[in-house]
């Protein structure tokens, strides 16, 4: 098989190619070239920017592989790949030491002052006094994200001596005393304690402006702060503000809202420190990116799983024809299950019931993994990584069968564990038309579809909740779809489910739940 490297990659990422393939280097196709030789070869390996066109894949009739070496994919198009039954597969980890280390160079510059003593030195000045800065010994960071690189900026501060306190609500406890991190399940609760606090969030409109006037305010005074994630999760007006009442002794932001950012409003303080999105910016992480893709691209070429594919994997037909139905559904419950799983979900059970466990499920733990992980990280999730991921992320996965049929012909149900007990979810396909249900949820019978949006109140069963419920959502004006209410005895407790028109803010989550005396409140979305 040939493999056609259209951009440079590191010499050991083409060597181990080389192994096994005829490969071709050619660093100097114009887009009409590739397109004109594209279909000759077998694979396409490129950076940033090559275009892997529907122009380019539709041409390359032998294509069985692009891989992107390094983490984005805006350059492929993906969907024209999987059209095509090409995987398209990228180097998602390649940046992670050295966006951690980005981290850290910028904590350390930002508290010892270096970038302003070097430009003081550079105008032929020595100001010692003037550059007095902070040690971190014995202060204490707050990691705001604890995935892959939050976990790797955790070990470092630890070796420092700092005081580490987290955030993350995907996180379980346990695994983040493992990296010797307090977690903590508000964030607003961990702002006031922390001397320095980073940020490694995904961006989602949960996370953008996340850190405004009202959270500055709960943070400690003299506080610094570091941003190697995504532009825009602290709100930079709000920012300068805090920095101009000295709230904010420092900030280090390597990322922002619109790139490439020449103007900001930051810019006129001395105590900030700007980079231009260096966090990736590395001999050794573009190195890693060639080796990582060159692995991924044997994966594929030979047939096997890739585990950084960001596309569907086919499922042989007379698979699908009996878990189809149930893999949307499936997913769908994997994202209410993250949502309701508060302290992080620490294992996942996938069990077949009646006639689907007779046939091979793989597909629908797959599905759950998807739905469940692409709510608590920035990753692309899809089918062929979602197990990759979760082992990454410390959840154990089980799948179980019974044969034995309950009330449905066939059944999938969704257990997770949690630091706070199991959550558990069941879907089958009901009516003539086999629309799929969610069944029975945290141990209430239910009868309903997943909607866009939903809202669920567990509290004692009384009468007059519902109306409470009702004329809080019509005050709003927010439209009741439809309403299932669930209990174990008339008196005892009960589980409403709503599919509502609209999205439900925590505050209003909050004013139903008080006004109506009720347990726990959730608003999940899909």
């Amino acid at each position: 098989m040939k493999v056609l490297v259209a951009e440079a990659i590191s010499a050991r990422g083409i060597e181990a190619l080389k192994e096994r393939f005829d490969v071709e280097v050619r660093t100097d196709l114009s887009p009409e070239q590739l397109v004109a030789e594209i279909a000759a070869y077998d694979a396409l390996v490129v950076r940033s920017a090559t275009q892997a066109t529907r122009e380019v894949i539709e041409a390359g009739i032998n294509l069985k592989v692009i891989g992107r070496a390094g983490v984005g994919i805006d350059n492929v198009d993906v969907e024209a790949a999987t059209e095509r039954g090409i995987i398209v597969c990228n180097a998602p980890t390649s940046n992670i030491v050295s966006a951690a280390e980005q981290t850290m160079a910028l904590m350390l510059s930002m508290a010892r002052k270096t970038p302003q003593a070097n430009a003081s030195m550079k105008q032929g000045k020595w100001e010692r006094s003037k550059f007095t800065g902070a040690e971190l010994y014995e202060k204490t960071l707050a990691v705001i994200g604890l995935g892959r690189i939050g976990s790797l900026v955790a070990a470092r501060a630890r070796s420092f001596g700092m005081n580490l306190v987290g955030y993350d609500p995907y996180v379980s406890e346990s695994r983040a005393a493992e990296m010797g991190v307090t977690l903590y399940e508000n964030v607003d609760d961990l702002l006031p304690l922390a001397d320095f606090i980073t940020v490694h969030l995904p961006k989602t409109k949960d996370t953008i402006g996340m850190f405004g006037a009202e959270r500055f305010a709960l943070m400690k005074d003299g506080v610094r702060l570091v941003n190697t994630a995504r532009g825009g999760i602290y709100q930079v007006e709000a920012l300068a503000d805090a920095l101009k009442s000295g709230k904010v002794a420092g900030a280090a932001i390597d990322v922002y809202e619109i790139e490439p950012c020449t103007e900001s409003v930051l810019t006129g303080f001395d105590e900030v420190l700007l980079t231009p999105h260096l966090g990736a910016s590395t001999s050794e992480a573009q190195s890693r990116a060639g080796e990582q893709i060159a692995e991924y691209v044997i994966l594929g070429l030979e047939g096997r799983m890739v585990p950084t594919a960001v596309n569907v994997a086919p499922v042989p037909p007379e698979v699908m024809e009996r878990v189809g139905p149930y893999i949307d559904i499936t997913q769908d419950m994997g994202a209410m299950l993250a949502q309701f799983a508060r302290g992080g979900l620490e294992a996942l059970d996938v069990m077949a019931v009646g006639q689907l466990a007779e046939t091979d499920t793989r597909i629908l733990r797959t599905a759950a993994l998807k739905g469940l992980l692409a709510k608590v990280t920035d990753e692309t999730v899809n089918f062929v990584n979602a197990d990759f991921l979760a082992e990454q992320r410390g959840i154990v996965i089980t799948e179980t069968k019974s044969s034995e049929a309950r009330d449905y012909i066939s059944m999938v149900v969704l257990r997770g564990e949690t630091p706070y007990g199991s959550v558990e979810i069941a879907a089958a396909l009901v009516g003539k038309n086999d629309e799929a249900h969610v069944v029975t949820l945290m141990g209430y019978d239910m009868d309903f579809p997943p909607s866009k949006n939903m809202a669920f109140f567990c509290y004692p069963d009384r009468p007059g909740i519902i109306g409470k419920v009702g004329t809080i959502l019509g005050e709003r004006e927010i439209n009741i779809g439809s309403m299932q209410v669930g209990r174990t005895e008339t008196g005892g407790q009960a589980l409403m489910a709503l599919t509502v028109d609209a999205s439900l803010d925590a505050e209003l989550l909050e004013q139903i739940r008080l006004a109506a005396s009720m347990d726990s409140a959730w608003y999940v979305e899909l």
